[in-house]
């Protein structure tokens, strides 16, 4: 019987590779609040375009923090939901499944927790305890969220835990206000920072630093970490790992197609190792042929035009042709210069779509003055899409 794909495009991969410097800084920071029991330091904040591996490492970060004695909460934003609802829940239901709220001090501190968010004028609440006394005022966001998050902290940390790490990704997508809110709570919080054995990494987009820099002015204060493309030999490492524990191997000319098809984008080494396998269906002691790589090529093509259609689609009408002239360029790297030309613009005049391509994760800076597309092959979809 043929073997399941170890490789998992669009979901976590099974074997995370690389990443050894980014992974040693959070395992740091995460060893500062076991060792002194205090704050790990202003958030942490990955930021990359889609399908280079944020989520992935911050839940790598989660399990190492499990297995040194946190309580972890997770927060995915999404655009027109509120966050810090979620976070306030997220942490209630982190507390209760690792049975810290079981102890009846803690319990009782916690049951007269309660969160009350006016933003733009909607109440936005979450209730820690099940019954709330009778004229209680709401109190301050920054100082509700400031109680839930020193509270939590605390209470894992009296019954023998390391303390509380909150993970919050798709960060670019949260209310603006309320990342405000957060910024404010954890700078408060790190007056007191003996007292609040606590540590906070988000993941986002390109923009989520920009962002959290207009969010408030401490904002720059956070530990930013561009994650980038593989280089080749952690992308090798990509494709021949996860195949290599069931005991597959890649022949060398399709292990070297796959890695130039891919670019050291995390995503298409997953997709490039998925559509292979799925034509070979290898079982223990095979090899995956170029003659895999290249039958598995259709499928491959078929998700990456899917994605790049989708990408399009979105894009306004002057973003398109933003688009347009990058793709027209035919090499990864584009000048600005070039855009501007081939739209006939200032170089100035074109800064409106491009900031809005960034956010989005459509492309990203390479370099001053100088753009690339995120997704690998974008522009040649471009140009044969005009063209048919």
């Amino acid at each position: 019987m043929a073997l399941a794909s170890p490789f998992t495009p669009g979901d976590l991969p099974r074997v995370l590779v690389g990443r050894a410097r980014e992974r040693q800084r959070l395992g740091d920071l995460l060893a500062r609040v076991v060792t002194f029991g205090e704050l790990a330091g202003p958030p942490v904040v990955l930021h990359a375009p889609r399908g280079l591996g944020k989520t992935s490492l911050l839940r790598d970060t989660e399990d190492r923090a499990r297995e040194l004695g946190f309580v972890t909460a997770w927060v995915a934003c999404a655009k027109g939901s509120p966050m810090l609802t979620e976070v306030a829940g997220s942490v209630r239901r982190a507390l209760i499944d690792a049975e810290v709220l079981d102890d009846r001090s803690t319990k009782r501190v916690l049951d007269t927790i309660s969160l009350e968010f006016a933003i733009f004028g909607v109440g936005l609440s979450t209730e820690f305890g099940r019954d709330k006394t009778d004229g209680e005022q709401p109190v301050a966001a920054i100082t509700g969220l400031e109680r839930v998050l020193h509270e939590a902290a605390a209470s894992v940390r009296v019954r023998g835990g390391a303390g509380l790490l909150l993970l919050v990704d798709e960060l670019h997508a949260a209310p603006y206000a309320e990342v405000a809110i957060l910024l404010n709570a954890l700078q408060n919080l790190a007056g007191r920072r003996a007292d609040n054995p606590l540590a906070v990494m988000a993941a986002g987009l390109p923009s989520t630093p920009e962002m959290i820099m207009r969010a408030a002015t401490f904002g720059e204060r956070s530990e930013f970490i561009s994650i980038e493309r593989f280089d080749e030999a952690d992308a090798r490492r990509v494709l021949h790992e996860p195949a290599h524990e069931v005991g597959v191997g890649w022949r060398e000319d399709a292990l070297v197609a796959g890695l130039e098809i891919a670019d050291g984008n995390p995503y298409l080494l997953q997709l490039v190792g998925d559509s292979t396998w799925q034509e070979a269906a290898p079982v223990k002691g095979d090899i995956l042929e170029r003659d895999d790589l290249e039958a598995g090529e259709g499928r491959m093509r078929g998700q990456l035009a899917a994605m790049c259609r989708a990408r399009w689609d979105s894009a306004s009408e002057l973003e398109q042709s933003f688009l347009s002239a990058m793709a027209d360029y035919e090499q990864e790297i584009v000048p600005r210069d070039h855009i501007a030309t081939t739209m006939g613009r200032e170089s100035r005049a074109i800064s409106v779509p491009r900031a809005r391509l960034i956010d989005r994760g459509v492309i990203e800076a390479a370099g001053r003055g100088r753009l690339r597309f995120t997704l690998p092959g974008m522009g040649a979809w471009i140009r044969d899409y005009q063209s048919g």
